[in-house]
């Protein structure tokens, strides 16, 4: 199984930040790190967890990238990946369009995200929640 893990996943997992996916996220994470699932990162969503983060000292952020890096594969984009984002106005969120490009770039099943509303009509990855992706994993309900 291959997954784009979405920024505010990897965000909620290496933080221990508290929200609606808090243990679901943590649990793919592990899975990720236990290699039970191929997990994957768009390039960009480092920059925005170092960004979002920005209060947290630097070591704390740096620590964090490293780890993240070390449990997901970054995605990096070519030009033409990202004029293809650019070019897809389905999307009102350009942020969501490269994620969905970074999916079809690293052929992955799933992108696991806290808003599966912004990928629904537009993605052409299937956009998951945390605890669909564990349900689809796991085959449990």
């Amino acid at each position: 199984m291959r997954a784009l893990i979405d920024t505010n996943v990897a965000l909620t997992y290496v933080s221990g930040r508290e929200d609606k996916f808090s243990e679901q996220s943590d649990k793919i994470m592990l899975m990720c790190a236990e290699e039970k699932v191929d997990g994957y990162l768009a390039f960009h969503s480092l920059s925005t967890i170092w960004y979002v983060t920005r209060k947290v000292p630097d070591e704390i952020r740096r620590d964090w990238i490293k780890q993240i890096c070390t449990v997901l594969t970054v995605v990096g984009a070519e030009n033409s990946t990202i004029l293809s984002a650019v070019e897809d106005t389905d999307f009102t969120d350009f942020e969501d369009a490269l994620q969905d490009c970074c999916a079809i770039d690293a052929e992955v099943d799933y992108i696991v995200t806290v808003n599966t509303n912004d990928f629904i009509n537009h993605s052409r990855t299937k956009a998951v929640t945390p605890e669909e992706f564990l349900t689809i994993v796991t085959g449990t309900d």
